[in-house]
């Protein structure tokens, strides 16, 4: 592998799921890194931290980004599946959009070298049918979280192409393991409790990204020099069924899930009535990845396989 050189590693939200994982993982390996967080009480015990109180158009990063190599960006306004903000798009704009490309900015002023971004594969679009995304697709965007991505990574790229900092992008599809908030924590709470779900007769594809997996990708991106300006899908590189996920989370926390098969048409309907719609077009719809190019061009391989 050509590994690049770098002084300091910054990463913005380092309190959050992917940040405490990457954090411990370059604090194992001895690099030198810095986590931002929003306030003292969300620091991680034992992490280097400094404190970025907003992520927006007018944040000043300057005394965060002092010395820094190379940024990995994981901070952002989170996906909600029932948004009652009035103006979600805004919303996201303000933190996704405009605070990643304030960031970047200055980062490219204070000589920041490499910029690594985490979109979304929501860029993609929220269902495939047979044919797997690819980072060739052209976008289709499908919600507001992702149009805000989508956005952040248009000005990247302009950033990149007028300045010396290389912009490394990368789209995750949903991101899993023990403790993982959203949905998986959600049908982890259902296990705990011994709660049936109904997703028995759900035979779906999936792709899925392990927070080993996703970790171990970025850390590649910071060193090798292939990354250089590149868009990447990830994922663990097994698609799985909506049932075969609820297994998966059952094996995480050590405990056998209970499940129910419901005929679809009949869970749909359910999930509809609810107003559940984009959580039925999740859990019964496909969305697969082809991540082929990301493991050739880094020679990369997910250390973790969910059919362990």
């Amino acid at each position: 592998m050509d590994q690049r050189k770098y002084n300091k590693i910054l990463v913005t939200g380092s309190n959050g799921f992917v940040g405490k994982a990457l954090c411990q993982t370059l604090r194992n390996r001895g690099d030198n890194y810095l986590g931002s967080v929003r306030d003292k009480a969300l620091a991680i015990k034992g992490q280097d931290y400094i404190i970025v109180e907003s992520l927006d158009a007018n944040t000043d990063w300057r005394k965060a980004l002092d010395g820094c190599d190379t940024v990995v960006h994981l901070a952002g306004r989170a996906h909600i599946l029932n948004d009652k903000i009035a103006d979600p798009l805004a919303a996201f704009r303000l933190t996704n959009t405009q605070g990643t490309l304030n960031l970047a900015e200055q980062a490219a002023e204070c000589g920041v070298s490499r910029f690594i971004f985490l979109s979304s594969i929501g860029v993609n679009g929220a269902v495939t049918s047979g044919i797997p995304f690819s980072p060739n697709d052209s976008p289709s965007p499908h919600s507001p979280y992702a149009v805000s991505k989508l956005e952040a990574e248009i000005g990247l790229r302009e950033i990149a192409r007028r300045t010396t900092l290389d912009v490394v992008i990368i789209r995750p599809p949903a991101i899993y393991g023990k403790n993982a908030p959203g949905n998986f924590g959600l049908i982890q709470k259902f296990i705990k409790y011994g709660i049936p779900l109904p997703f028995g007769s759900i035979d779906n594809k999936r792709s899925l990204v392990a927070i080993e997996n996703l970790v171990s990708f970025i850390t590649v991106c910071i060193e090798h020099k292939r990354a250089e300006n590149e868009l990447f899908l990830v994922s663990d590189d097994h698609d799985l069924s909506t049932l075969e996920i609820v297994e998966l989370m059952g094996k995480l926390i050590g405990k056998k899930p209970k499940t129910v098969k419901l005929p679809l048409k009949l869970l749909w309907c359910i999930l509809t009535i609810l107003g559940k719609r984009k959580a039925a077009v999740s859990l019964m719809s496909d969305l697969q990845l082809d991540v082929d190019r990301s493991r050739e061009l880094l020679e990369w391989s997910p250390p973790f396989s969910p059919r362990m």
